[in-house]
């Protein structure tokens, strides 16, 4: 691991209940500066302070500022992450258009969840490495959704390349949706639409 790579990585993970709560009071805090103040005068003091937490509390998990917003991001990604866990095994044997439709409507409500959060973070992912931690996401959701397709009524010819093209369509429109000027009012119109193209693609390889 590179010294830059160590340096976002946080300094020991919760192993307690007390722990872990303290952890997410101190990533909740981080969000809630970035949003009030912006990434140039978000501080390790100022993010302890919001968690009700002393800096040297903050400083035996997270050894710097650039290693908070790294986990904020990881964790923020990482819900998204969990709500295809859920979804991609109730679709094992489904048809290719309800897999595809499904999977690309459950992925953006999950970015709706948080679309503040989610331009926040967007702006301070290329400071964290945040490609790192896009990239083993995506990794994860591509490998089920690969192993997804393989159970389709239909035979998917090209698998890898149908989860690439899915994945890669459902978030670049998640993303102008959250960047859109009204997230909320936005969504049922992207929704429409994102349904609408991932079920002409599901007819197209059939």
């Amino acid at each position: 691991m590179s010294a830059s790579g160590a340096a976002l990585k946080p300094r020991k993970s919760p192993v307690q209940a007390r722990s872990s709560a303290s952890v997410e009071a101190i990533l909740d805090a981080t969000l809630q500066v970035l949003l009030s103040v912006g990434k140039e005068r978000l501080t390790t003091t100022r993010v302890a302070v919001r968690a009700g937490v002393s800096v040297g509390t903050l400083y035996q998990y997270f050894p710097n500022k650039s290693a908070l917003l790294a986990a904020a991001l990881r964790r923020h990604l990482g819900h998204t992450r969990d709500a295809m866990r859920e979804v991609i095994p109730r679709l094992e044997g489904a048809s290719i258009e309800e897999m595809m439709a499904t999977i690309a409507t459950a992925f953006l409500a999950a970015k709706m969840r948080e679309p503040k959060t989610g331009v926040a973070l967007y702006s301070v992912s290329a400071d964290v490495d945040g490609f790192s931690v896009v990239r083993e996401i995506g990794d994860e959701l591509h490998t089920m959704v690969v192993a997804l397709l393989n159970t389709a009524k239909e035979r998917v010819a090209e698998p890898e390349a149908v989860a690439s093209v899915l994945l890669g369509a459902i978030a670049g429109v998640s993303r102008r949706m959250v960047e859109s000027k009204d997230p909320e009012r936005s969504y049922p119109a992207f929704r429409q639409e994102l349904e609408a193209m991932v079920r002409g693609y599901a007819a197209r390889i059939r």
